[in-house]
């Protein structure tokens, strides 16, 4: 599956994993370094390690697309308010994503 594709189709997963480490709720400021260490660890748990430059190619294009859904509000190219509630998923949720 492609990877921007099934991070948007499990986004709420993908958020819920990340408001573990980081604060991700509406109103928050997320960072795109924040984003995309998420992303790198999110599919380290998958068993697929991703380079920095392949975590943070994802990372833009993620935040482009929530950007354009109005699920992330843009302050600067590397800062984003969010826009939704999140909620906690478990490590085992991400793992049967597999």
């Amino acid at each position: 599956m492609n990877r921007i594709k099934e991070l948007l189709e499990n986004k709420t997963i993908f958020f819920g994993y990340m408001g573990e480490t980081y604060t991700v709720k509406n109103g928050a400021s997320i960072f795109l370094r924040d984003i995309l260490y998420s992303i790198k660890y999110y599919y380290r748990l998958k068993d697929i390690e991703l380079k920095y430059s392949e975590a943070e190619n994802l990372a833009i294009e993620f935040t482009k697309i929530l950007e354009t859904e109005n699920e992330l509000i843009g302050l600067n190219h590397k800062t984003w308010k969010v826009n939704f509630n999140t909620k906690p998923h478990t490590l085992n949720e991400i793992r049967k994503q597999n």
